[in-house]
């Protein structure tokens, strides 16, 4: 018997495994298919460390950013906003498999769909939402493009959906947003 059309999006599929010692660190959101807080938001950053050396499976996530689409405005409504979030991967000995909460009692699923430790892209299972982040502010367009391509390509998501909403997150660093930021 086929699945029927009803059953929904087929699952996504996660990378095969994940260090997640070494994903932890600073990751710039360069691309997103934005949640209701990201629709205009820039100098987008999350940092995941764990909340102790020896349990590999919960996560701190520190997600910082500027609202509007010019990081470098300085006026009060551009203030850094901080959103705190707790992780837990599912599985530690594969790693690619997370839940985060940004809200007490709501976990959201954190699939890493796409990752080679310097770029990652991360998924949603309704495809609804992703991320595409990097370890730098900045890739290469053939870079961003291809991880662009390979959410409809690979992973299901639909195109002309992703083309519609997929937005680019403006990154831009002086040095009193790289001080205020600890990116020095």
């Amino acid at each position: 018997m086929g699945a029927s059309s009803s059953s929904g999006p087929i699952p996504l599929v996660c990378v095969p495994h994940v260090d997640t010692a070494k994903f932890m660190g600073t990751w710039y959101v360069i691309g997103v298919l934005p949640t209701i807080f990201e629709t205009k938001c820039s100098n987008a950053i999350e940092r995941y460390s764990f909340t102790n050396e020896n349990d590999k499976r919960h996560i701190l996530i520190d997600f910082t950013y500027r609202n509007g689409d010019d990081p470098l405005r300085k006026e009060k409504s551009n203030k850094i906003k901080s959103l705190p979030q707790k992780g837990w991967v599912n599985d530690s000995k594969v790693g690619n498999e997370w839940k985060v909460s940004p809200f007490w009692l709501f976990k959201m699923p954190y699939l890493i769909i796409e990752n080679d430790y310097s770029t990652c892209v991360i998924g949603y299972p309704s495809r609804k939402y992703a991320w595409i982040m990097a370890r730098t502010p900045e890739i290469d367009k053939v870079k961003y493009d291809d991880l662009v391509d390979k959410l409809s390509s690979k992973h299901g998501y639909d195109k002309a959906f992703v083309e519609k909403n997929i937005r680019k997150v403006p990154q831009v660093y002086d040095d009193e947003e790289r001080k205020l930021r600890g990116l020095e």
